[in-house]
């Protein structure tokens, strides 16, 4: 009985010690993980973002750069940490889609996670190096269709948003291109700007002030409207290819068993952060906005994951493509 009883005011103490902790979360550095290279646009969105919800915690938010395998690796890193709010993953689209793409992932998208809320959507720009040929899209499709496997198209690995346009955009037009993938779209861009690979397609976060400087060469936007920060160039739709969309969408998630006390404050900040002029600012000048304050939510995040996963995985099983 005493053994019993010892067990039993034991669990009640280690219980009571994971409520204290969680009520006085955050007591030191919060890590941001963000599952590709650094320079790229969910690098870009995750300091914006971090550095506002540390001023909300009044805690320092840092970002970690764990790039490789489409953003599964990254994700895996936030899985095995410690559930008690002090690290993070700020993933996109890409987190979805990896769940039909991988064969074996070293973690389950739905059951290892906690969603603290959805942060941004974000258009798709078609993109190439400065001196391409095509001087608008429809010379564009003509020119790859031509050249086939001779266009080299540049993306972030399978699972990454770059993957999953570009792999729309070849079965739109039919063709094949020479896929090369990086760790990232920041290491991509690098490429694209120095003339070692001839498309990409990749958030505006990413691409929009490289377009305004002339740098490289824009076609489209892969959202239903124009861009205000690009409105010079036209959609998919008014470039000739009907029915074609593809938003990219940031979510916020921490290992699973989190305390819903930490979870609560964290999607709280995110909630002054997404609010904070500086970033909606910011993120206007990058081609986006913050969503609005009920998608930055647990339960908002958690039921567009689902919706996203069933919504790619017969695309993706369509085309045949897959990795081990």
């Amino acid at each position: 009985m005493k053994t019993t009883f010892s067990l039993l005011a034991g669990a009640a103490l280690i219980l009571a010690g994971t409520a204290a902790q969680a009520q006085d979360f955050p007591n030191k550095t919060i890590t941001m993980v963000v599952p590709f290279a650094a320079g790229g646009p969910t690098d870009t969105v995750a300091r914006l973002i971090g550095q506002s919800m540390g001023t909300a915690l009044k805690q320092q938010v840092i970002v970690e750069n764990v790039g490789g395998a489409g953003g599964t690796l990254g994700a895996g890193r936030v899985a095995r940490a410690a559930p008690d709010g002090y690290t993070v993953l700020l993933h996109h689209i890409g987190h979805a889609t990896s769940a039909t793409l991988y064969r074996k992932l070293p973690y389950d998208t739905i059951n290892d996670f906690e969603s603290i809320g959805l942060v941004t959507d974000v258009p798709m720009t078609i993109v190439a190096k400065k001196d391409l040929p095509p001087k608008d899209f429809k010379e564009l499709i003509t020119y790859v269709q031509q050249q086939k496997d001779k266009v080299s198209y540049g993306n972030a690995g399978i699972g990454a948003a770059s993957h999953l346009c570009g792999l729309m955009f070849m079965s739109a037009i039919k063709t094949q291109m020479t896929t090369v993938a990086y760790k990232g779209t920041g290491p991509a861009m690098n490429d694209l700007l120095g003339g070692q690979i001839d498309l990409m397609c990749d958030q505006t976060t990413n691409t929009t002030g490289q377009i305004k400087g002339g740098k490289i060469k824009a076609y489209a936007v892969t959202t239903k409207t124009r861009v205000p920060s690009l409105p010079d160039l036209p959609t998919m739709d008014e470039a000739g290819m009907k029915g074609f969309e593809v938003s990219i969408w940031h979510g916020m998630y921490a290992p699973k068993g989190t305390p819903k006390a930490a979870v609560d404050k964290l999607s709280d900040a995110l909630k002054v952060a997404l609010k904070d002029p500086m970033v909606v600012q910011r993120f206007a000048e990058l081609g986006t906005e913050p969503v609005a304050q009920d998608r930055a939510t647990p339960a908002a995040l958690a039921a567009h994951l689902k919706a996203e996963i069933a919504k790619w995985a017969p695309v993706i099983k369509a085309a045949g493509e897959y990795a081990d």
